[in-house]
């Protein structure tokens, strides 16, 4: 196991083992929703490491969660200014176009994100989401199955997936990643109910279901 630069310079220097701690206290109480505490272990972070952007991601996710969307979007501009290739802070900033009702702007920022990490969950879902409010699928469908080719029982992907098939009238493709899902998590009520109606659709015009295909295996893998 190749050993990382960056822990053994942390091994080696106090001040960063220290902002090691204080930075993962703040993302404990984020994760807890302590946002006030949170806040202040991101701001002692920010002034242990300057160079390092993730406090700030920090500091957006909290003010996004608080709905102080000027001073989320000041924060992961400032991340994304000490780190130009940062992805969270992209992800970030499309966050708040989202929340602002921007969703052209969301949408053009979360594919930035992907560009630079296209495993980032955060911004694959977003930019999911934003399209159904836009109405634009045509540039998603690659990243949902490039992102599933590294993970492939990921079921909130596999989903998103599936409507798309299902709206493109690929309908094995669409049945395919639904079993898939509900094989994984036999309780999602949703898949199940896409999945009924895909089998309607094809029972009642099976020519036209047979028409399409897209097997799941050439994404999923």
């Amino acid at each position: 196991m190749q050993s990382n630069p960056e822990d053994e310079l942390g091994a080696k220097d106090p001040l960063r083992q220290y902002y090691a701690a204080v930075k993962a206290q703040a993302d404990r109480l984020a994760e807890a929703a302590d946002y006030e505490q949170a806040q202040k272990c991101y701001d002692e972070a920010a002034v242990l490491a300057p160079d390092e952007p993730a406090p700030y991601v920090g500091l957006g996710i909290v003010y996004l969660q608080t709905g102080q969307l000027d001073k989320a979007e000041w924060a992961f501009r400032f991340a994304r200014r000490i780190r130009p290739a940062c992805a969270e802070a992209y992800a970030g900033l499309a966050m708040v176009h989202q929340r602002r009702q921007a969703f052209p702007e969301a949408f053009e920022t979360y594919l930035k994100c992907l560009e630079l990490d296209s495993d980032n969950l955060v911004a694959l879902l977003g930019l999911f989401q934003t399209s159904c409010q836009m109405g634009t699928f045509a540039r998603i469908t690659q990243y949902l199955e490039r992102y599933l080719r590294m993970h492939p029982d990921d079921t909130a992907v596999l989903f998103c997936l599936a409507t798309l098939y299902a709206r493109d009238g690929r309908l094995p493709a669409a049945r395919e990643a639904l079993v898939k899902v509900l094989k994984l998590e036999p309780d999602k009520a949703e898949a199940a109910r896409l999945l009924e109606a895909i089998e309607r659709r094809s029972a009642a015009d099976p020519l036209e279901a047979a028409r399409h295909d897209g097997p799941l295996e050439s994404a999923a893998g």
